[in-house]
């Protein structure tokens, strides 16, 4: 039987951000959580979040960069969106 595993657990961190699975990402994208804006893409408050380990992933208002590494999406955050580095994912 399969281990079962917390919810969006498989979080990394990056130094400009963190990365989560391709299916993950575009599971945000699917249910409207995340939608594209602009040259980037910023969260929906009218959609519910799935939830993460740490909840201050995609601040609300700010617009993120990805780019993809294999099977994995690197989400760019602002510098001026992180907190400090002690907080960072």
């Amino acid at each position: 039987m399969a281990e079962e595993q917390e919810p969006f657990a498989d979080v990394q961190p990056t130094l400009d951000g963190f990365s989560l699975p391709d299916l993950k990402w575009r599971e945000l994208i699917f249910i409207g959580a995340v939608r594209p804006e602009g040259d980037g893409f910023v969260v929906d408050p009218r959609r519910p979040m799935p939830r993460f380990r740490r909840g201050d992933l995609f601040p609300r208002g700010v617009r993120f960069r990805i780019r993809k590494e294999g099977v994995r999406v690197v989400v760019v955050v602002p510098r001026e969106a992180e907190g400090p580095p002690a907080e960072r994912v």
